[in-house]
């Protein structure tokens, strides 16, 4: 058992106070100054989504196709609308990339007779680029012909399409880019259209609770429960196909995943400290709802925008590959990838370029999604 000092105990008689050394006399005891500044959410967010280069390639290549969807169909002097039955079918050409057999206009023509690929009339001056797969067939000698297909169809050396054209001589370039800007005006209006009723329905919900709450989301219940075929094909009966009917068809039911997750929102800090703090001191419920409780729901909200984007735009192009969206001769992706896939065995990159437009868009918005969901993380920040 330890015992207590005490002057008067003759123990502790030779301990005086000459035994006792102060230390640090000189020297100032204050707590360590930060050296840094503070930051803010959305800076340490900015900062944590910076390290993710997954997610900022996905942004650039995002970038680049809002880019292309602008100015790509104005690059060339073909509309997007443009026929020439001279044209049909022609496969992609660019002439910079031609010399090395990538994109050189070629076509392969099967079972060709050998003793017929010297006449001028159906095979012009240099238009044969390869002869492959010979073979004899009832006496008669034939082989598969590598063609330039533009010599091969009296197309001029200056003429070319760099995607090729369809069945209408139409140039797929202008059309690709055109249904890529077509399908991105879709989804990124019906997803801020979305995201704004969402909003203020979820935070009105959330935030007053009680039978108000009730009632609406019995009222979103039975809109999610209508089938989404049926509702597109009444907008489109009574509106016609266009973009408004689309727009407002992805509208009608799209906002309740928003409204909930807003709802979910308020009811977690509709009764922090700060929020009855303010309710004390006589702020009104607009001013709580949209300047103290919805800020703390930003990140989550932004989240939930960039996932909703590309399911809009897989949305639309489903619908107009099944004929109840965008409708030719305008463009989208989902048209052209409809109007491909009849000829996809013979004119393969009528599909392919469409096809490939839409995935990298599909898991570019997805990997920015989750870069921005890690970044706006709270649990995550200063990591």
């Amino acid at each position: 058992m330890s015992k207590v000092y005490s002057p008067d105990d003759p123990q502790f008689a030779d301990l005086g106070p000459e035994r006792f050394v102060l230390t640090q006399l000189d020297e100032s005891i204050l707590d360590a100054k930060f050296e840094t500044k503070p930051i803010g959410f959305f800076k340490d967010a900015a900062i944590r989504f910076a390290k993710s280069r997954v997610s900022i390639v996905a942004l650039i290549v995002i970038a680049i196709v809002l880019a292309m969807a602008i100015v790509g169909p104005s690059i060339n002097e073909y509309g997007y609308n443009d026929q020439n039955m001279d044209y049909i079918n022609l496969p992609p050409k660019i002439p910079a990339l031609s010399k090395s057999g990538i994109f050189a206009g070629t076509r392969v023509l099967q079972n060709r007779r050998v003793d017929g690929l010297g006449d001028t009339s159906r095979y012009p001056e240099c238009c044969i680029v390869d002869k492959s797969n010979y073979q004899v067939i009832n006496g008669v000698e034939l082989c598969d012909v590598t063609v330039d297909y533009y010599k091969y169809s009296g197309i001029d050396d200056d003429v070319y399409f760099m995607f090729g054209t369809d069945y209408l001589g139409r140039d797929l370039w202008t059309r690709v880019w055109r249904g890529a800007r077509i399908s991105l005006v879709i989804a990124f209006v019906s997803v801020i259209l979305n995201s704004t009723i969402g909003l203020i329905y979820g935070s009105t919900a959330g935030y007053y609770g009680g039978s108000i709450d009730m009632v609406m989301m019995r009222i979103t219940e039975i809109i999610n429960a209508m089938p989404t075929v049926v509702v597109v094909t009444l907008f489109i009966l009574y509106f016609g196909s266009g973009l408004f009917s689309i727009i407002m068809a992805l509208v009608v039911q799209n906002w309740i995943g928003t409204a909930r997750m807003i709802r979910a929102q308020f009811y977690r800090f509709k009764n922090s400290e700060y929020v009855l703090a303010a309710r004390t001191l006589g702020v009104r419920d607009r001013t709580l709802m949209f300047r103290h409780i919805l800020p703390n729901s930003i990140g989550p909200i932004i989240t939930r925008t960039m996932v909703a984007i590309p399911s809009a735009i897989f949305t639309e192009s489903f619908l107009a590959y099944i004929g109840l969206g965008i409708r030719a001769p305008e463009s989208s992706i989902g048209v052209l990838l409809s109007e491909g896939q009849k000829v996809l065995m013979h004119y393969p990159e009528q599909t392919l370029f469409p096809a490939l437009l839409i995935s990298i868009l599909m898991i570019a918005f997805n990997m920015l999604s989750n870069g921005l969901r890690d970044a706006f993380d709270p649990t995550q920040r200063g990591a």
